[in-house]
């Protein structure tokens, strides 16, 4: 197969994705969660945002990540001595990721195969990085944070890359919910460039 012309290196990383069967177990395995999220139509269009006319993960991953990055603001700027402050918005950030995810899985009801890879590799970095701020807040609670911090900071990495490939479903492949009124019409392609 010949290889296509990017304009970016990343842009090769996400076709390796995209074409990777390698990824088909994790879909095989997460494909009970997407049923899940999509089987009854209400529930469906209500995780997928129909009643707002747009996709509702992108609104409601700002929790997760406002709370992750306000709480590294807080440890860099120093202004939170205790911790607690950073603490509780890591907390929160966590608690309110599943949301995030369910948002997530349902908008991957109908898409092909490639979209589906890249879903599941957005899936299992954002789990990592859910993993590492559910450390953090660990790390802080018992007083170590140190680890608290390196924690929080490898998980809001991780949230950026998983945040790429969210992008690239979104802009480049066109996953996401919308209103029939902005749907282009029958035969229209989307400008280059």
């Amino acid at each position: 197969m010949k290889q296509k012309t990017t304009d970016s290196p990343l842009s090769r990383l996400v076709l390796r994705l995209e074409q990777s069967e390698g990824l088909d177990a994790g879909v095989r395995a997460t494909r009970p969660l997407v049923d899940a999220a999509t089987g009854d139509p209400r529930v469906r269009d209500a995780l997928q945002g129909r009643w707002l006319g747009h996709a509702l993960h992108p609104l409601v991953v700002m929790a997760p990540l406002g709370t992750w990055l306000s709480a590294t603001l807080l440890d860099l700027s120093g202004v939170d001595r205790t911790g607690r402050a950073a603490r509780f918005l890591t907390g929160v950030g966590v608690l309110s990721a599943g949301s995030a995810a369910a948002t997530g899985w349902a908008e991957l009801a109908h898409t092909g195969p490639a979209e589906r890879r890249v879903g599941v590799a957005h899936a299992m970095t954002n789990g990592g990085a859910v993993i590492l701020q559910a450390c953090s807040w660990f790390a802080r609670r018992r007083n170590r944070h140190g680890l608290g911090r390196a924690c929080s900071l490898a998980g809001l990495t991780l949230a950026g890359a998983a945040g790429f490939l969210g992008g690239h479903l979104s802009v480049a492949r066109g996953v996401g919910t919308r209103d029939r009124a902005f749907a282009p019409p029958l035969g229209s392609r989307r400008p280059k460039g």
